[in-house]
Order: structure tokens, then C-alpha cells, then sequence
């Protein structure tokens, strides 16, 4: 008898505390967007450069770097590496060439044209060093030849 009372209140205490065991941990914090001189690089991103003409696009899954000359040449894009007001993309293309793109939160001048970047931006592809500006690929695309390129606010809905 008096094991058969020990067995029931051992099973009662072990009811008791299952609860506690499963109990959800505690929900994640999601980590920030990661931004750089006010640019979202979570978003696309364009860094482009003059003599000679080159362009990267950032696209959130490919590292793309074009001139006029072809072939473009692509390669995966890694989650930033970011250091202060620094942030780093680190690849190699189909062909095997690395493919390096430091942007860095300094305002920019392309040298051409009266367009101001937020970032400036220092390209390597293989042996070649190319410096240049950037922004994300909206503001690039609707800035006029003049004045900061920065992207437009959208109208409220």
C-alpha cells in the first residue's frame, strides 16, 4: 500500500512540472536593417564609377559588375561584414574572379556630374581597383543630374 501512495505522488509531481518544461522559450528580437550613410542594405544597391564607366548592383542575391565592355560578370552576394561606417561584400564570380565591394558612409561626387552620394565606394574585381559612389538603386534611378542622390519619399496611401 504504501508503495502504491509513493507511485501515485510521484506521478502527480511529474504531471505537476511537465508544464514548466514546455514552456516556449522566450520570441526572438529580430536584428536590425542593416543601414549605412542612410542607405538600407537590405534593399538594392548601385555603385557606379567614371574612367572608365563600371557599375555594381547589389541585389540582394547577386553581386552584378558591368562596363560597357562585356561580359558582365556576376557573382552571389554575401550578407555584409560591417565595421563602423563600413560595410563589406566579399565574392567570387562563375569564372572564379573575386569580386569585392567596400562602401563606405562618406558623401561622394562621381566627378561628372553635380549628383552627391551618400556612400563611397571601392570596387575589386580580379587585379582591377576601381573607386566610385553609391546609393540604393531607387534614389540612383530617380535623382535628377543634379543635387543629392537620395530616394524619394512616397506619398501616404
Amino acid at each position: 500500500m504504501r508503495l502504491t501512495a509513493l507511485a501515485v505522488s510521484a506521478l502527480i509531481l511529474s504531471a505537476c512540472s511537465q508544464g514548466d518544461e514546455s514552456a516556449a522559450p522566450p520570441p526572438a528580437v529580430p536584428e536590425p536593417a542593416p543601414v549605412l550613410g542612410g542607405v538600407d542594405l537590405t534593399q538594392p544597391v548601385r555603385a557606379l564609377g567614371t574612367e572608365p564607366f563600371w557599375s555594381v548592383e547589389l541585389t540582394g542575391s547577386e553581386m552584378v559588375y558591368t562596363t560597357p565592355e562585356p561580359p558582365e560578370q556576376r557573382a552571389p552576394q554575401p550578407k555584409a561584414v560591417l565595421q563602423g561606417t563600413t560595410a563589406t561584400f566579399e565574392g567570387k564570380t562563375g569564372a572564379g574572379t573575386p569580386l569585392s565591394v567596400t562602401l563606405v558612409a562618406t558623401e561622394c561626387s562621381d566627378g561628372m556630374s553635380d549628383r552627391t552620394y551618400p556612400l563611397t565606394a571601392m570596387v575589386k574585381v580580379g587585379e582591377t581597383s576601381l573607386n566610385g559612389c553609391a546609393a540604393s538603386s531607387a534614389a540612383v534611378m530617380s535623382t535628377g543630374e543634379s543635387g543629392p542622390v537620395v530616394e524619394k519619399a512616397q506619398p501616404a496611401a
